[in-house]
């Protein structure tokens, strides 16, 4: 019996498991972040891991590793060391999706990672397709020269005696109000007098 493409589109549709044809927007769930003095506390971790169908053990060390910063699992938190910023933890979870979940052919979450000898595959349920996992290495770029409203993301490597938190940036030594040691933040500098700078916490 001869079918057209049309057809045999139509009844290879048939055949799909029903997961497989819902073509609804995959939506990692919003990060509940607060902060424990110095320590950032992701509430649903477990939840997000669970969520994206990924171990929570693989899930955090990708997480730390582009944060650069260190911490750990606590039942179903995450504990960050430093306070960091709620749209950058988000970022990287978007990073991690990308990466080690979405398939690079059908963009459907339904996956499971495997090892290929010594390379990791990323193999979709739904499709078939399957590709070798590329992490992305970010571009080392000069930083950006210091000046007054100039912007930049430091880590707080000290405190004061007045309490501010203190980053050395170029041959500056920058004071950041309200911030504490080992926290990653993203910062405006407002004044510069001789090798000392004064700034600011943007979001």
């Amino acid at each position: 019996m001869n079918y057209d493409y049309k057809s045999l589109l139509e009844r290879a549709r048939k055949q799909l498991p029903e997961k497989v044809k819902e073509h609804s927007r995959f939506e990692i769930p919003s990060c509940q972040i607060f902060y424990e003095g110095n320590t950032t506390v992701i509430r649903n971790f477990a939840d997000i891991a669970d969520a994206i169908n990924r171990e929570p053990q693989h899930l955090i060390v990708s997480l730390l590793k582009e944060l650069g910063t260190a911490g750990s699992i606590d039942g179903r938190r995450a504990l960050l060391k430093g306070k960091v910023i709620s749209r950058q933890i988000e970022s990287k979870f978007k990073d991690y999706v990308e990466t080690f979940v979405l398939c690079s052919e059908c963009r459907k979450p339904d996956t499971h990672l495997e090892k290929d000898g010594r390379i990791l595959v990323l193999r979709c349920d739904a499709c078939g397709a399957h590709r070798p996992v590329t992490v992305k290495v970010a571009k080392t770029t000069e930083a950006p020269a210091v000046s007054e409203g100039s912007i930049h993301e430091v880590v707080i490597q000290d405190i004061s005696r007045r309490g501010d938190g203190m980053v050395k940036l170029d041959r500056y030594t920058v004071f950041v109000p309200n911030t504490a040691k080992g926290s990653k933040v993203k910062i405006k500098i407002e004044k510069i007098s001789g090798n000392v700078a004064f700034a600011h916490v943007v979001d």
